[in-house]
C-alpha cells in the first residue's frame, strides 16, 4: 500500500510539474508572439509613416508655370548648338579622370551573369557595395539573360541626355529637342506621357530603386532598358518578384518605406543591375564623400543623390554628356520641385540622406571646365 501511495504521489508531483512548465511555456508563446505583433504593427506604422511624406508623393499632377519666351528661345538655341556641334569621342570620361586623377574607374557599369564580380564590391553595404549578399546577387542574375555586346544607343559618337525631375524643366517645351540625343536617361518615376512637351517621350535607360519606380508603366521606346540600384537586402527579392513576373512577399513589402510597383512590363532581358562601384565611385572618388558608416537609423549624409549617380554613369556610355532638369535653387522657395507636381522646393529641406551642397560644387565645377553641358543653366544642385 505504500509503495501504491508514493508511486500516486510522484504521479501527481509530476502532473502538477507538467502542468506548471506547460503554462509557462503558454506564457512564453503569447509573449514571444505578442512581442511579433507589436514589431510587425510597428514596421508598419514606419512604412505607412513614409509613404505620406510629401517628397515622396509621387502622383503627377501639372502645374502651371510661366516661362519668358525669350528665356525659352535662348534655351532651345543652346540645346541645338550642343546637338550641331561636332561630337568628341570618349570627352566626358577623358575630363572626369583628368580633374580627378586619383579617382578608380569602372570595368562594368552593369552586372550580369557573366561579370566579373571582385572583391571590391562586396567591401560595402549597399548602396555602395554588395557586403554579404553574395548570394542574393547570384540568384537575381541567374534569372537575368545575358545582354547582348550592342552598345546602349547604337554605335558612334552618343550623346547622352540625363533628365532630371526638376521644376524648371515645366514650360521650356524641350521635348522634341532632347529626343534628339543618343541616349536619354531618365530617373525614377519622373513622368513623360502628360508632359513630352517639356522632357520629351523617348526613354532609353529609367535608372531607379523600387520605391521610385513607376506605379504606372508610360515608357512604350523599344529601346528602353530599366537599370536597378539597390540600396538595400530586400530590394535583391522585388527585382527578382518583377523580373520572374512572381509577387512581393507581405514580409518584403513591410521594408520598403513606400508602396513598391508589383510589376514592370518589360522582357527579362531589358532589365540591368547597376555596379555598386558607380555609387562608391561617385560617392569617395568625386564628392569626397567620408567613407560610408551605416548608422541603427540610415546612413549620414554620404549617398549621392541618383541624378549625380545617373550622371557618372552617363560618362562610361557616351561620349559626351549633358544634363536636363537638374536643380534644388532653395532660395526659391515656392517654385515647384519637380515638372510634374506642386510640391514646393523647401520639401527638399526635410531630407538628410543627401548633401546637395556638396554636389552643387561638384556639378558647377564640370560645367565650368567644360565636361558637360547644363542644357537647362540650373544646376546649382542635382536632381532626384
Amino acid at each position: 500500500m505504500r509503495n501504491r501511495k508514493k508511486i500516486a504521489e510522484h504521479r501527481s508531483g509530476v502532473q502538477l510539474l507538467t502542468g506548471r512548465i506547460r503554462k509557462a511555456m503558454a506564457v512564453y508563446h503569447f509573449c514571444l508572439s505578442r512581442r511579433f505583433l507589436v514589431l510587425l504593427m510597428v514596421l508598419g506604422l514606419i512604412s505607412v509613416g513614409f509613404r505620406k511624406l510629401p517628397l515622396f508623393n509621387t502622383n503627377p499632377k501639372p502645374v502651371m508655370i510661366f516661362v519668358d519666351s525669350s528665356h525659352r528661345e535662348r534655351v532651345h538655341s543652346y540645346v541645338r548648338s550642343v546637338l550641331a556641334r561636332e561630337c568628341r569621342p570618349s570627352f566626358t570620361r577623358k575630363k572626369i579622370e583628368a580633374l580627378y586623377p586619383t579617382s578608380s574607374p569602372v570595368a562594368e557599369p552593369f552586372l550580369q551573369k557573366n561579370s566579373n564580380l571582385t572583391e571590391q564590391m562586396f567591401k560595402y553595404p549597399p548602396p555602395f557595395g554588395f557586403l554579404d549578399m553574395q548570394h542574393k546577387l547570384k540568384k537575381v542574375l541567374n534569372v537575368m539573360p545575358v545582354s547582348t555586346s550592342e552598345k546602349i544607343g547604337g554605335h558612334g559618337c552618343r550623346r547622352c541626355v540625363v533628365v532630371g525631375n526638376g521644376g524648371i524643366l515645366r514650360g521650356l517645351e524641350l521635348g522634341p529637342l532632347l529626343n534628339n540625343f543618343s541616349v536619354i536617361l531618365r530617373l525614377n518615376s519622373g513622368p513623360v506621357r502628360d508632359f513630352s512637351r517639356d522632357v520629351g517621350n523617348r526613354t532609353t535607360i529609367r535608372m531607379s530603386y523600387p520605391e521610385g519606380s513607376p506605379k504606372h508603366w508610360e515608357d512604350v521606346d523599344p529601346q528602353l532598358q530599366f537599370v536597378a540600384v539597390v540600396y538595400k537586402s530586400v530590394d535583391f527579392n522585388w527585382l527578382h518578384a518583377v523580373i520572374t513576373r512572381t509577387r512581393v512577399s507581405l514580409w518584403d513589402k513591410l521594408f520598403f518605406w513606400q508602396k513598391v510597383p508589383e510589376s514592370i512590363p518589360l522582357d527579362p532581358s531589358k532589365f540591368l543591375i547597376l555596379n555598386p562601384e558607380i555609387i562608391r565611385e561617385t560617392a569617395l572618388d568625386l564628392l569626397h564623400y567620408p567613407k560610408p558608416k551605416q548608422r541603427l537609423w540610415g546612413w549620414d549624409q554620404n549617398i549621392p543623390t541618383l541624378g549625380v549617380s545617373a550622371l557618372n554613369l552617363a560618362t562610361y556610355l557616351c561620349d559626351e554628356v549633358s544634363l536636363a532638369g537638374f536643380g534644388y535653387n532653395l532660395s526659391q522657395k515656392e517654385t515647384p520641385l519637380h515638372y510634374y507636381d506642386n510640391l514646393p522646393m523647401t520639401t527638399m529641406l526635410k531630407q538628410a540622406m543627401h548633401n546637395v551642397d556638396r554636389e552643387t560644387v561638384f556639378l558647377q565645377r564640370l560645367v565650368a571646365e567644360g565636361s558637360i553641358s547644363d542644357l537647362t543653366g540650373e544646376s546649382s544642385t542635382t536632381s532626384s
